[in-house]
């Protein structure tokens, strides 16, 4: 740990708010701006800040999976340096710090005019948003694909703009390989006016603090949430725990994925070896490892208090064995669009597991108000993304279409109290689309959205419950479902029971029913219904308590 930077906790207090007001704001003009409604109803974009050596500084509370990888695309533009004001990054390869493809990355470095001196890197803005469509085998670039190219168009880190003018051959291409490219361009256009804001906003913390204090402030927060974050691993006890669980299946087969991870707590470091999980699959519920850092930074994240600095220090003390050809670690040209989804939802169920079984220590030697462990971990959540595309032509408006959403589930219950029903857990932090959004837009129906009551777990704490959502086609519609726990409910914890799994049919327009399998796509006929139930959330403690 570093100990070049001090700072009052006054100091600290005001420029973490400060800072995280940067992405805030960023998201605030993205979210109004964008032009699908997977992005301006649904939310699902992230912002953050990075100082000058391209390390996390600030987020907003945006979507897990999004954040914790930043980092690794952020480390992956700067080859492309030195940079010039106005440029600005674009990428979304997993392999080169994405996630997945339809996850869009710009990066911009900042800088403050210095007079003879010239323009000097403040730091840089960031903001990945999840693109309804770009590109790939089906609508949505979701799809139960056996390689990457299959699942859209690869961008490498390039300079979408080069000193504040648009590569408009790149964005050409880009738009040429998308089937909305008019709603592309529009989300496109949302992020670069999130990145103007974004910018705007942090040189005016340097014209108002000096450029000096702004970046030993942003040092002094890193260095303070690594202390925070050693203090609390180390009121885990020293050993090590071992947890698996496995998704239903990849997909393309009925073999369930297992993913085992063997968490070891030393002093103040904490090591995740995920040595024995399922070898890479010819699917798409690959993880890079940008995904599966994520998932564990995420979790460590929620160890701390809430009003803990989320930025570079809380990840310094952990490390990583990722073996290489694993689902946790995939080697390109594997698929890779689900590991962002649904991998990542096991792999902090993994992670949780692991550390239910650490009994904490609370009392002097830890940060005051901080609980013990068993107080803080939960049951299972939902555990999946139920992640539903659908694509087509849309002869009411002359063009084609094409919509990604994810439904909620229950989430776990815990120490104390029940699990809240029809919520977005984990690596998915979205809201809802609402039906008459849709209906607007959409060439297709909602006919049913509610709770799906009595599906989460029994226990002392129950598990919250899954929801129902069922679509009518008005159109031919090619469609993509890629979900998890329809074998196995969420697990429940210290004695509670599962949550019940999920379910997926379909209707034909002739009435005949069949079952789904978790992840599947096919053509639905104008007139099929496609009903979706998500799974509850795993009890907590013994004692059963009827509802």
């Amino acid at each position: 740990m570093s100990a070049r930077t001090a700072s009052d906790p006054t100091a600290l207090a005001v420029f973490d708010a400060l800072f995280a007001s940067v992405a805030e704001e960023m998201g605030v003009t993205l979210g109004r701006t964008a032009h699908s409604p997977n992005i301006k109803e649904r939310r699902d974009y992230s912002c953050a800040v990075f100082d000058a050596r391209g390390k996390l500084v600030a987020q907003a509370a945006h979507i897990p999976v999004h954040l914790g990888a930043m980092p690794l695309s952020v480390e992956a533009t700067l080859p492309l340096a030195p940079f010039a004001p106005g440029d600005v990054i674009i990428l979304n390869d997993p392999y080169l710090g994405g996630t997945h493809l339809p996850d869009i990355t710009l990066v911009s470095p900042v800088f403050r005019r210095a007079g003879r001196q010239g323009p000097t890197l403040v730091g840089f803005v960031v903001s990945r948003a999840h693109h309804a469509d770009v590109g790939g085998m089906t609508p949505g670039s979701m799809p139960l694909a056996t390689e990457l190219y299959q699942e859209g168009v690869v961008i490498p880190p390039l300079r979408l703009l080069r000193r504040g003018r648009r590569n408009r051959e790149l964005l050409a291409l880009l738009l040429r390989n998308v089937r909305t490219p008019e709603e592309r361009l529009g989300d496109l256009d949302a992020q670069l006016a999130a990145h103007r804001t974004g910018e705007a906003r942090l040189l005016e913390l340097v014209e108002r603090y000096g450029q000096g204090e702004v970046a030993r402030q942003m040092a002094a927060l890193q260095d303070y949430a690594e202390r925070l974050t050693r203090a609390t691993i180390a009121r885990i006890p020293n050993g090590s725990y071992t947890f698996e669980d496995a998704l239903d299946d990849d997909g393309m087969s009925e073999e369930p994925v297992p993913i085992r991870l063997r968490l070891t707590v030393r002093g103040e470091r904490l090591h995740f070896d995920f040595t024995g999980s399922a070898p890479e699959r010819p699917s798409s519920i690959n993880a890079v490892p940008a995904v599966t850092r994520s998932a564990v930074y995420y979790v460590v994240r929620c160890l701390l208090e809430e009003d803990a600095p989320t930025n570079d220090g809380c990840l310094r003390p952990i490390t990583f064995t990722l073996p290489e050809g694993s689902v946790v670690n995939a080697r390109p040209p594997r698929a890779v669009s689900a590991g962002n989804v649904e991998t990542s939802q096991r792999i902090v169920d993994v992670v949780l597991g692991a550390l239910s079984k650490a009994t904490g220590r609370s009392g002097p030697g830890g940060p005051a108000g901080v609980r013990s462990l068993p107080d803080r971990i939960p049951a299972a959540s939902a555990g999946t993304m139920n992640n539903v595309t659908l694509g087509g032509f849309d002869p009411e408006r002359g063009r084609p279409f094409a919509y990604y959403e994810t439904l909620a589930g229950g989430a776990g219950a815990g120490p104390s109290g029940d699990g809240l029903s029809a919520v977005h857990t984990h690596m998915t932090n979205t809201l809802n689309t609402p039906i008459e959004a849709l209906e607007l837009t959409y060439p297709f129906r909602v006919r049913q959205y509610a709770i799906r009551r009595g599906t989460g777990g029994a226990g002392r704490h129950r598990g919250g419950d899954g929801l129902v959502r069922e679509y009518e086609f008005l159109v031919p519609t090619q469609v993509t479902v890629v979900g998890d726990r329809r074998r196995r409910g969420p697990w429940g914890l210290r004695g509670g029971a599962p949550g019940t799994p999920g379910r997926d049919h379909l209707t034909g327009p002739g009435g005949r029913r069949r079952r789904l399998p978790s992840k599947v796509q096919f053509q639905a006929q104008a007139g099929a219904r496609l009903r979706i139930e998500t799974p509850g959330g795993g009890g907590w403690g013994g004692r059963r308590r009827a509802r």
